[in-house]
């Protein structure tokens, strides 16, 4: 299955339908929210700052993220970053490698987007499991601080341009 991330501007329209179609599973959304409040805040009050992608495998939709940058950025991040957020998988995707596909593919589409831009960043809720272990098993860092968040203490992991590379491997 060929799998790409594909910025949400440049989908069908029949493409965006499906976007906006991803559900994750009940447990999951304290940590990730639904797909309604990560396309309002994408299309709501469009910025520059503000980026959307869908991951495509052979051209469907399986997974949405979305990306920040300056005005956007959350207090926590540093200038030059780009922030990871609302990442989704679809329920009815999930377990087929869809999120590690995402990551893979992010760093190229981020440079894409911002090409100045030194790092990726996110913040993950600790009890997150299987988000935290994905980041790390990736080559993600954690900075080694915790402050409490939405749901409950959140750690901030950064990826470094240049300082490695992901596995691009296609899935």
């Amino acid at each position: 299955m060929h799998t790409r991330l594909v910025d949400y501007a440049a989908l069908t329209a029949t493409q965006q339908q499906h976007v906006s179609a991803i559900e994750v599973h009940p447990e999951q959304l304290p940590f990730c929210g639904d797909m309604y409040c990560a396309l309002n805040s994408l299309l709501a009050k469009p910025s520059p700052g503000v980026k959307g992608f869908a991951l495509l495998a052979d051209d469907f939709p399986v997974a949405f993220l979305l990306l920040k940058r300056p005005p956007c950025l959350p207090h926590w991040a540093d200038e030059h970053s780009a922030t990871l957020h609302a990442l989704q998988v679809d329920r009815r995707q999930q377990g087929r490698g869809f999120g590690k596909a995402c990551l893979q593919a992010l760093p190229a589409a981020a440079l894409e987007a911002w090409p100045q831009i030194k790092a990726l960043e996110l913040s993950v809720d600790t009890d997150n499991v299987a988000a935290m272990g994905l980041y790390l098993g990736l080559g993600w860092v954690d900075s080694g601080e915790a402050y409490k968040g939405r749901v409950g203490y959140e750690r901030r992991l950064r990826w470094v341009f240049g300082r490695a590379t992901v596995d691009t491997a296609e899935m």
